[in-house]
C-alpha cells in the first residue's frame, strides 16, 4: 500500500476547477484499500485536517523548527503529490498533475503574477516528476509533445462527476430559484471563470443575437469565478444585466449548483481551451442539452452526447443557440444521450485510477 503525501493548498470557502480536484482526492483517499497512510501538506506544514481549509479556517499555527525538520524529512520518504502542477522544493521526487498547458499556449490569458509562477516552479517540477497524471489524452499528448517528456511516466486519468449532479423536477427546483428570479426549464446556464480563453464574450453576444421574444423567455444566466483579464467583458455584463436578459451571479456556492444545472433550458460552455472541462458533463448529469466549443480536449470529453460550436463564427453560433432553445427532438435525444455519457465519469473511478498511478512509483510498484 502506499504511503502518500497530497499537497491541499488548492482548498478554500471558493474553489476552483483544481480545489475541486484537491477536495475529491482528499474524500477518496482518505479510506482507499490502496493507501497506507496519507498526509496533508499546505502552507510549508503538515496539517491534520484539510477540511478547515475548505471551512476558510486557518491551519494551526506551524511547529517549531525541528518538528518541521522532523515532518519534512517524514514527507520525502512518502510519495508526495501536487495536483497543481508543482512539487515543493525540498522533495526529490513526486507525482504532479499537469491539468492544462494554457499558460504555455495562452499566456495573454493569464495574469502576470501566475505567468512568474509557473516560469520559476513548473519546469523544476517536471524534472522531478517519477510520474504526471493529466486529465485527458490530449493534454497527456500535448505535454509530452512540447516538454519532450517520456511517454510511460504520463498518465491520462479522466475527472469525475459528483452525484448530487442529478435530474430535478421543476416543482423540487421553483423555491430555490425563485430566490433569484428564475423559473426551472427558462433559462440558459454557463458556468466559467470570466477569464479570455472561455470565450464569454462571444457567448454574449450571441445570446444577444436571439430573436427579442426568444431571448426575454430564456435569459442567460452566468455564474463562475471573477477571473481576470476581463473589464471589457465586465462592461458587457453589466449591458446585459441591464437589457435584462442577462443574470450575472458570480461565484454560487456549491450548494446551490446542482439545482442551477438542473433547471436549466440548455448549457452552453464555448471555452477553447480546456484540460477537461468539467461542467459541461455535470450538466449533463443534470439532465440538461449541451453546447460546447470545437476545440481542445472537449470532444474527447463529451463524446457524441454535445452539439459542437465554432465561438469565433458570430452567425452560426446564435443559430446553434436558437435551434437548441426550440428544437425539441433534437433536445430530448441530447438529454438521453448526456445522461448515458456522464455514467461514464465517477471519482471513485478516478480515485482507483490515481493510486494505480501511485504505485507505480511506490517500492512495491
Amino acid at each position: 500500500m502506499a504511503d502518500v503525501t497530497l499537497l491541499v493548498d488548492a482548498l478554500s470557502p471558493r474553489p476552483g476547477g483544481i480545489g475541486r480536484y484537491t477536495w475529491e482526492l482528499c474524500k477518496g483517499l482518505r479510506d482507499h484499500r490502496g493507501i497506507g497512510s496519507l498526509r496533508y501538506f499546505a502552507h510549508n506544514q503538515l496539517i491534520e485536517d484539510p477540511d478547515r481549509l475548505v471551512r476558510g479556517e486557518h491551519p494551526p499555527r506551524a511547529r517549531n523548527l525541528a518538528r518541521n525538520w522532523l515532518d519534512k524529512r517524514a514527507i520525502r520518504s512518502s510519495i508526495v503529490h501536487g495536483p497543481n502542477y508543482f512539487l515543493p522544493a525540498f522533495v526529490d521526487s513526486g507525482v504532479i498533475t499537469v491539468h492544462d498547458l494554457s499558460v504555455f499556449r495562452f499566456p495573454e490569458t493569464h495574469p502576470a503574477d501566475r505567468l512568474l509562477e509557473f516560469e520559476r516552479e513548473f519546469l523544476n517540477s517536471l524534472s522531478r516528476a517519477a510520474q504526471v497524471i493529466t486529465d485527458t489524452e490530449t493534454v497527456r499528448n500535448e505535454l509530452i509533445a512540447t516538454f519532450a517528456v517520456q511517454p510511460d511516466i504520463v498518465t491520462a486519468v479522466p475527472l469525475g462527476v459528483d452525484s448530487t449532479f442529478h435530474p430535478r423536477s421543476a416543482e423540487t427546483l421553483a423555491a430555490t430559484l425563485e430566490v433569484h428570479g428564475l423559473r426551472p426549464r427558462h433559462y440558459g446556464l454557463c458556468v466559467s471563470t470570466v477569464e479570455p480563453r472561455k470565450k464569454i464574450s462571444e457567448l454574449l453576444a450571441s445570446w444577444r443575437g436571439l430573436p427579442r421574444l426568444l431571448r426575454d423567455q430564456c435569459p442567460l444566466v452566468l455564474c463562475g469565478g471573477a477571473g481576470w483579464r476581463n473589464e471589457g467583458l465586465h462592461e458587457q455584463i453589466r449591458d446585459g444585466v441591464s437589457e435584462g436578459w442577462l443574470r450575472y451571479l458570480g461565484f454560487v456556492d456549491e450548494r446551490l449548483l446542482p439545482h442551477l444545472y438542473a433547471g436549466s433550458s440548455l448549457f452552453v460552455y464555448p471555452s477553447t481551451y480546456e484540460g477537461f472541462g468539467l461542467p459541461p458533463l455535470e450538466a449533463m448529469a443534470s439532465g440538461v442539452p449541451v453546447i460546447v466549443s470545437d476545440r481542445s480536449c472537449l470532444p474527447e470529453v463529451c463524446g457524441d452526447a454535445a452539439r459542437y460550436v465554432d465561438p469565433d463564427d458570430a452567425a452560426s453560433f446564435v443559430a446553434i443557440i436558437e435551434q437548441c432553445l426550440t428544437d425539441d427532438n433534437w433536445r430530448k435525444g441530447a438529454i438521453g444521450r448526456g445522461l448515458e455519457h456522464a455514467r461514464q465519469f465517477s471519482w471513485r473511478r478516478c480515485i482507483d485510477n490515481t493510486v494505480e498511478v501511485y504505485d507505480k512509483v511506490s517500492p512495491a510498484g
